[in-house]
Parts: C-alpha cells; sequence; structure tokens
C-alpha cells in the first residue's frame, strides 16, 4: 500500500493520519506535500477550529525511509536537500497554522516522527510510547527542527544525551519536562487528544491563533516589541465580536458560543 495521510473529521476537529503500515508509517515526499495542503485546506474552513495528528495502528511515526535514504546516496545531493525541505515545509506549516495543533502519540514516534511531534502545540501521548532520536545510530544527524525544539525546552546537557546518545525516553519523563500534556492508558491516544481539542475547540479561534502567534514568537523577540505585540492583539481581540460574546457570557455566568 501507498505511504498516505488520510484526513477526516471529529466536530471541529481535522484528524491527520499517517498511513505508512508496511514502514511503520515512515514519512515521505507525499506526506509532506499531503500536510501542507491539508492545514491550508483547514486553515480557510472556520468549521475546522484544531487539528490532531496521528499514526495509523500502533506506531506514531518510524521517521525517515531508511531504503528511500539509502537510494538517494546514489543521486545528487539536492535530491535529499528537496526532501528535506519538503518535510521543513510541513513543519514551518503547522508551526505557523493558527489553530491548535495536537499529536496523538502511540508506540513510536522516532526520528523525524519525534521532530514531528515536537513541532506540535501539544502532545498527548499512550503510557508506553516511545521517542527516540535515533540519527546518531545510523550516523545521521536530526531534521525536522528536532534540535531546535528540543533546544528550546531543555538543558543542552539532556538535548545532546537524546541526540548524540540515540536515548529512548519515555512519555511521563516528557511530562516531568512539560514537553508533554496529557499520558493516556495504551490505545487511548486518539480519543485522550480528540477530547483535549474539544475543549479547546470550545474557545474564541481569533484569541487562541493570537496566543500561538504570541508564543511562537516570544523567544525571538525584544521585550519592547513584544509588549507592543501582545498590546495590538489585545486591542484587536477586545473589538473582535467574540470580545463582547466572551465577557458577556463571564458576566452573565452563561456558556459562550463563539463564532
Amino acid at each position: 500500500m501507498p505511504a498516505e495521510l488520510k484526513s477526516a473529521s471529529q466536530g471541529r476537529t481535522m484528524v491527520l493520519t499517517i498511513s505508512n503500515p508496511e514502514l511503520r508509517n515512515a514519512l515521505g515526499p507525499e506526506i509532506y506535500a499531503a500536510g501542507v495542503e491539508a492545514l491550508n485546506a483547514a486553515d480557510s474552513n472556520p468549521e475546522v477550529r484544531s487539528v490532531v495528528i496521528t499514526g495509523a495502528g500502533n506506531t506514531f511515526c518510524a521517521g525517515g525511509n531508511l531504503q528511500r535514504l539509502l537510494a538517494n546516496r546514489e543521486q545528487p545531493p539536492a535530491v535529499q536537500a528537496q526532501s528535506i525541505d519538503g518535510l521543513h515545509g510541513w513543519i514551518e506549516a503547522i508551526r505557523t497554522f493558527p489553530k491548535p495543533v495536537i499529536a496523538a502519540v502511540e508506540g513510536a514516534a522516532a526520528g523525524a516522527g519525534f521532530s514531528l511531534a515536537l513541532a506540535c502545540d501539544f502532545i498527548v501521548a499512550a503510557e508506553d510510547a516511545v521517542f527516540v532520536m535515533a540519527y546518531s545510530s545510523v550516523a545521521l544527524s536530526p531534521d525536522g527542527g528536532g534540535t531546535w525544539s528540543l533546544a528550546q525546552a531543555l538543558p543542552r546537557q539532556a538535548v545532546n544525551e537524546l541526540l548524540m546518545c540515540g536515548e529512548r525516553i519515555g512519555p511521563l519523563r516528557l511530562q516531568q519536562f512539560g514537553m508533554v500534556n496529557r499520558v493516556s492508558a495504551p490505545g487511548a491516544a486518539l480519543q485522550e487528544a480528540l477530547e483535549f481539542a474539544a475543549r479547546l475547540n470550545e474557545r474564541a479561534p481569533n484569541a487562541i491563533a493570537s496566543i500561538k502567534e504570541l508564543v511562537n514568537d516570544a523567544g525571538d523577540t525584544p521585550l519592547a516589541r513584544h509588549l507592543a505585540a501582545e498590546r495590538e492583539h489585545f486591542v484587536r481581540n477586545l473589538h473582535h465580536a467574540n470580545g463582547g460574546i466572551g465577557i458577556g457570557a463571564f458576566l452573565a455566568k452563561q456558556k459562550p458560543d463563539y463564532e
């Protein structure tokens, strides 16, 4: 069966499922392109309030296809560079997507699969899931923003151990680091992620988009500029229709129904 990215709707949540069961949901250019296309469609659809990314069966994603990588060694370096550009285009699309993206992880999130989960805004993982940056085990270095995401979240020594030694790490340890939001029973990560998404879906989409943008920009923005950005977002959201809905519902002790 060819690798594909399946799309389905669960209420106001779009579920994207990496399906490449013969290769433990390994990634490839067709997946990257479909991922960007799906997010573009979700961005323009007001009925979609959030996205969940998961893997078919009992594996989230095994990362790159080593057979394809071996074949690419016989091609000009530009061939592999173009493939990585496709992966990075999907990673950037997730990071800049204005709606919440949740990774629902069962089994292994390895290599680029770990990087993909880290690119999401939230991670829900089964308690027996395994995260590993296995690149150094095959004499490679990371892609997919893995070094960036880990270096943003962890001390340098911990990052070096995960990357240089290819250490496996479980969701409970990542939760202690603040990198996994919810740990579910085995087989229940997708359902837990959908319930998490449903709670997010009840909040004002414009406010959620502002928060995601501000958080993404915080690490690279001087305080004065970031304060100005917070002011602009706050004023814009106050004068948005949802600002009136939210404040009015709170004062009336009612549940808001946002646009």
